[in-house]
Parts: structure tokens; sequence; C-alpha cells
């Protein structure tokens, strides 16, 4: 008998190496799936809405708030950023007498807080170029369309850049939306047109400036007037008040005065019954 028949025999289990790795890439691939479609993080500034695929589509009530969400790997979280932005856009339109007006606009526009849902089911991510442009290019031809061009140039600019931003405000307010303001940065008209309306700017600042200088004048000769008449009264008044013996005792009164003063001076005596003694220093 040989020596391994009397061994006892051990049985070892059998690991399946293959079926491990196979199972373990199974799972890396289930938990890559899990983390990127049930759990979220929403950044500061974006709020999200969910499409759930199984149960009544978006639910437009529900805003996911910034921060970590958990949801079903078979819904979708459609993200949407709240926060304010800002656009440009440039434009011709017509004037009130048919000239062609190049226009550049910028303008700060944003979604509705909390009405996201509704923006995302009736018009989708893509707002800015479905309601918001063409709202302000209506808006811009509308009212641009009942003004000549120097007052969009000089004096009603701002009237004309608030009539637009209200016009858009309120249509963009029916979709969700927040036009926060538009300026009319800069405008561009005909070169001819252009130094027309600059030639008629500076005659209108030169004849104010001459109709200023006049009424200034005007003004000078109406003080000097008033005064004239103010000195004329109040010498009648004076001449009305004073009589001969006042006069005289007034140069007498004058005279003593100077007679008292310490200099050395000569005293002519006035001729006649009223005349007063002259006193003339050396």
């Amino acid at each position: 008998m040989s020596l391994n028949q009397n061994r006892p025999q051990i049985n070892l289990p059998s690991f399946n190496v293959g079926k491990w790795i196979v199972f373990g890439f199974i799972f890396f691939i289930l938990f890559t799936i899990l983390s990127s479609t049930t759990f979220k993080t929403i950044d500061p500034g974006v709020e999200g809405v969910i499409f759930r695929r199984f149960s009544g589509g978006i639910d437009k009530e529900k805003i996911y708030k910034p921060g970590f969400h958990i949801i079903a790997p078979w819904n979708k979280l459609y993200e949407y950023d709240v926060r304010t932005k800002e656009g440009d856009e440039t434009m011709k339109v017509l004037s009130k007498n048919g000239l062609t007006i190049s226009v550049d606009l910028s303008y700060r526009y944003m979604p509705q807080s909390g009405q996201i849902g509704y923006l995302h089911d009736e018009i989708g991510p893509n707002y800015l170029k479905r309601i918001i442009v063409p709202e302000i290019r209506s808006a811009t031809r509308e009212v641009i369309g009942k003004y000549l061009p120097e007052e969009l140039y000089s004096t009603k600019r701002e009237a004309i850049q608030d009539e637009i931003e209200q016009l858009t405000i309120k249509s963009c307010a029916d979709k969700y939306l927040i036009l926060d303001a538009i300026l009319i940065r800069e405008v561009e008209l005909p070169e001819n047109l252009k130094a027309s309306i600059e030639q008629k700017l500076q005659e209108e600042q030169l004849a104010f400036q001459y109709e200023f200088k006049l009424d200034r004048e005007r003004k000078e000769a109406e003080r000097k007037i008033i005064e004239a008449e103010a000195k004329a009264a109040a010498n009648r008044i004076l001449n009305a008040s004073l009589t001969d013996k006042i006069l005289k005792d007034k140069g007498i009164e004058a005279t003593l005065t100077l007679a008292e003063s310490p200099n050395s001076k000569i005293i002519i005596i006035g001729g006649g019954e009223e005349g007063l003694p002259i006193i003339l220093n050396n």
C-alpha cells in the first residue's frame, strides 16, 4: 500500500474568480448609473424641476432648491439658472419718417423663481431665443416707429427706452420670465442726418444762450430803473421836508464843529444875510 493512499483527503472550497469579476463589474456599472441619475446636487443660483416618467410628467409645483437630492433613476431632473443674466441685441428699425436707424440694446433677464415648472412645460430651456429676443425686437420696432430720428438721438431717448422696457416686461411676465432692464447703448444714424441734427442742436444751444443774455440785460435794465425811481422818490421826500431855517441851522452846526478842531484854519464869512462862514485849512 502506498503512502498517498493512507493520507486523509481534505476538500477545500473552490472559488470561481471569473464569476466574481463579472459581479464586480456589474456592480460598478450599476453604481455609476445610479450615481449620475439618482444622486443629484443642485448648485447655488439654480433650481430644478422633475419629469416623472411613469407618473404624470412634469411636476410643476415641486421645485428643487440648491443642495443634495435623491431622484428615482427612471425620473429626470431639469435644472434652470435663475440668476440675472445679460444679453445684447443690435437691430435696424424704421423711424417715424421712414429712415433706417441702427440701435444697440442691452438687457438683463432671468426666469421667475418658483415658476420654472411652467416655464419648462410651455417653453423650455431655449426661452431666450424663443421669447425674450423676439419680444424685445417687436417692442423696439413698435416704439421707435412712433418717433423721429432726432428725438431718439437727443431729447426723448430715455422716454423711448422706458417705453420699450415696459412693453417687454409685460409680455415676458406672462411667460414666467423677468426682464430687469433694457438700455439703449448706442444709436447710429446716417451721417448726413447725424450732421444735420448736430447742427440743429448747436443752433438751438446758441439761441438759448442769446435768449439768456437778453433776459439778463432786460433784468439789469429793470433793476436800474427801479433803483433810479427809488432815488428820485427819496429826493422828493427829502426836498419836501427841508426848509431854509433847517438848512441854516445845519450849516451853523457844521461851522462850529470845524472851528473847534485844533487844526489851524482860515474862516471866510459868507456874503448876504444867509451867508455862512467857510472854513479853509492851511
